[in-house]
């Protein structure tokens, strides 16, 4: 991706096939509270290696402390000015985003051969989730061509960045929800694109707590993907060390 002033035009709200799987399957949360990024990403790696057919999908949330993220494709000139804010290349697509306290951190870990589903498929669920979310409080958002994501009037609420290895997701979605969320992304150029405006879901009158997002993104993350939630508090033993 190119350094450009704004994304390309959207694209209709909704995609083709992004309303369930037609099946319930039970899922595990866990939430994380804040977190550095690095332990949890390694975390993810873990899980990722581990699982087998038998294991059940997940999804963490996470609020991570201030972080700059370079995909395997960033360019470095698209960090501007860091600062006092480290950056950590790492495994995901796409190019540099930004992390840290009002943004909620979903990573979805799933067996997408098991849910029957395509990456293509499953990158359009995760916009759609976020799409419907915002829709709890009357904001229209929308996707945008070539520009993974979700946008409100142009500007970006939320971020996607993914790996898929052996059929199963890690890596996930940024929500912007905070207004202290997007201060930081002025620093570089969000996703490789010069000049992106970022939003806030608290500047567009929503809810600025992280708690009351939750629960309405992990209702339409089960809707999208056919699972039925259930809380675990932490980690198991071998990936919390």
């Amino acid at each position: 991706m190119t350094s450009r002033e704004q994304p390309p035009p959207g694209l209709p709200l909704r995609c083709a096939q992004g309303e369930g799987t037609g099946s319930v399957r039970p899922g595990i949360v866990r939430d994380l509270g804040r977190q550095p990024y690095e332990p949890v990403w390694r975390a993810m790696q873990a899980f990722t290696d581990a699982r087998d057919d038998a294991s059940a999908d997940e999804v963490w949330l996470v609020e991570h402390d201030p972080v700059f993220t370079l995909g395997q494709a960033g360019k470095p000139e698209h960090v501007l000015m860091p600062g006092d804010i480290p950056v950590i290349h790492v495994d995901r697509g796409g190019q540099v985003t930004y992390h840290g306290p009002g943004q909620l951190v979903a990573y979805p870990l799933l067996d997408l051969k098991r849910l029957k589903i395509g990456v293509r498929d499953y990158v359009c669920r995760i916009e759609q989730a976020i799409i419907d979310t915002l829709g709890d409080w009357n904001i229209e958002a929308a996707r945008q061509a070539g520009a993974p994501g979700v946008y409100v009037a142009g500007a970006k609420i939320a971020s996607l960045g993914i790996r898929v290895r052996r059929g199963c997701t890690f890596h996930g979605l940024a929500f912007n929800v905070a207004g202290e969320s997007t201060a930081a992304f002025a620093r570089i150029n969000p996703c490789g694109y010069a000049g992106l405006q970022v939003v806030a879901l608290a500047d567009l009158g929503g809810p600025s707590s992280l708690a009351a997002v939750k629960s309405a993104l992990l209702a339409q993350l089960g809707r999208q993907f056919g699972l039925e939630w259930r809380h675990e508090a932490a980690l198991p033993a071998p990936l919390a060390a």
